[in-house]
C-alpha cells in the first residue's frame, strides 16, 4: 500500500528554532541589605533573572567611620549605622539564604568580615565589633545547617585597595600600613576574589564554619 508523505515546505517557508535568550552572567540589583523586604526582593529578582534558585550568597556590604574615632568619641548614630549595615545586613541576608538555598546541592554562604578583628586597631571599635559579630554568627550558622550540604564561612580581608580603605587616610598612614605588611603591599580586590571563588566552587566543600584571614601577613 503506498505511503503518503507530506510535501516538504519550500526552504524559505520553513520555521527555524529560535535561539534562547542568553543567561546573563551578572546583573546589578540595588537593595538596602538592612531591610528584610529588600533582601527578599534581592533574592526574588536574582531567581527571576537567572531562572534558577540562588545557590551562593556572598555578603560583602560594609561601611566604616572614616573619622576613625576612639570608642569614647564614637557617636550612637555612627555606631548604629555601622551595625545596621555590617551586622544586621549580614544577618538578614544569611537568614534569607538559610531558608532559600537548595539543600544537598553544594550551596554556599560566604560572609566578608575583616582582619581588624584580629588586629584590634584603635579607631576601629565599632567596625571591628560589627565584623566580630558576623564571624560568630557565621560559625554558628554552619553548625545549624548540619545535614543540608550548605556550608557557611567568613573571609576576613586585611587592607585592600578600595575606596573604603583609602577614605580618611593620609598618604603617610597608607605608607605605614604598606610597610607593616610582610609582602610590602596592600591587597587588591582580585586577591580576595580568588579565595571567594575557591570557597564557592566544588573544591571548597570541605571548608565549613571557618574564618579565613587573607591579609598578606599583616595580621598573623
Amino acid at each position: 500500500m503506498p505511503l503518503a508523505l507530506p510535501t516538504p515546505r519550500p526552504w524559505h517557508l520553513r520555521s527555524t528554532p529560535q535561539p534562547l535568550p542568553p543567561i546573563p552572567k551578572q546583573l546589578p540589583f540595588e537593595a538596602m541589605s538592612q531591610t528584610r523586604p529588600q533582601v527578599k526582593s534581592l533574592f526574588d529578582q536574582a531567581e527571576q533573572a537567572f531562572g534558577s534558585k540562588v545557590h551562593i550568597l556572598i555578603n560583602c556590604a560594609g561601611v566604616l567611620d572614616p573619622k576613625y574615632p576612639t570608642l569614647a568619641n564614637t557617636t550612637v548614630e555612627d555606631w548604629d549605622n555601622i551595625f545596621n549595615v555590617n551586622t544586621k545586613g549580614a544577618f538578614l541576608c544569611c537568614q534569607e539564604a538559610a531558608n532559600r538555598l537548595p539543600r544537598g546541592s553544594g550551596s554556599r554562604i560566604i560572609t566578608i568580615s575583616s582582619s581588624t578583628v584580629g588586629a584590634l586597631l584603635p579607631g576601629y571599635a565599632a567596625y571591628t565589633a560589627s565584623k566580630a559579630a558576623v564571624e560568630t554568627m557565621t560559625k554558628i550558622l554552619a553548625k545549624e545547617l548540619k545535614g543540608t550540604g550548605i556550608t557557611a564561612n567568613s573571609i576576613a580581608p586585611g587592607p585592600v585597595a578600595t575606596d573604603m580603605f583609602f577614605a580618611g587616610k593620609t598618604e603617610e598612614t597608607v605608607k605605614r600600613i604598606v610597610d607593616a605588611c610582610p609582602l610590602g603591599r596592600i591587597g587588591e580586590p582580585k586577591d580576595i576574589a580568588q579565595l571567594v571563588g575557591f570557597i564557592a566552587c566544588d573544591a571548597g566543600e570541605w571548608v565549613n564554619g571557618q574564618v579565613i584571614r587573607i591579609n598578606g601577613g599583616f595580621v598573623v
